[in-house]
């Protein structure tokens, strides 16, 4: 993520000394800067799942005993691989009609803009597997995986 926003930020900060400074500029800079954008933030939504930071309404769940937690919890992850699902078809369908289609300025294939779908959907479908799995088999797991961090 961290090479994506740098790449991007040199792409963008280096197009407008050029458009300004020298009247010309990188004519696949800001379709590039998209097509990383879209990456990095596809990839942010990983680290997120991952580390647990995804925004969350715990309110209810702590009031729950602990073996009705596990079953919240296990039922809206089954419901997130259902929408992971959807989006991984979603996805392999539309970068398999896309594999001919190339973007305008830089010529690379919108497969591989549309290919960010299948890699989200299968990484935070092992994250939520693994959850899952945690859930129902490592004891006393169930509270670190509904701890949700304070907003200020």
């Amino acid at each position: 993520m961290a090479a994506t926003l740098a790449l991007m930020c040199i792409l963008v900060f280096g197009n407008v000394v050029l458009r300004y400074g020298f009247n010309s500029g990188i004519t696949w800079s800001e379709e590039m800067s998209r097509f990383l954008f879209i990456w990095m933030s596809f990839f942010g939504a990983i680290g997120a799942l991952k580390d647990n930071d995804h925004l969350g309404v715990d309110t209810l769940l702590r009031k729950l005993p602990p073996r009705a937690k596990q079953m919240v919890f296990v039922i809206s992850n089954v419901i997130v691989l259902y929408v992971l699902y959807l989006l991984l078809d979603g996805s392999w369908k539309i970068t398999l009609s896309s594999i001919g289609s190339r973007a305008p300025a830089t010529g690379l294939p919108m497969a591989f803009i549309y290919g960010t779908g299948l890699v989200v959907s299968i990484g935070m479908g092992i994250i939520v597997l693994f959850h899952i799995y945690q859930a129902l088999f490592r004891p006393g797991a169930i509270d670190e995986l509904t701890k949700m961090k304070e907003s200020e």
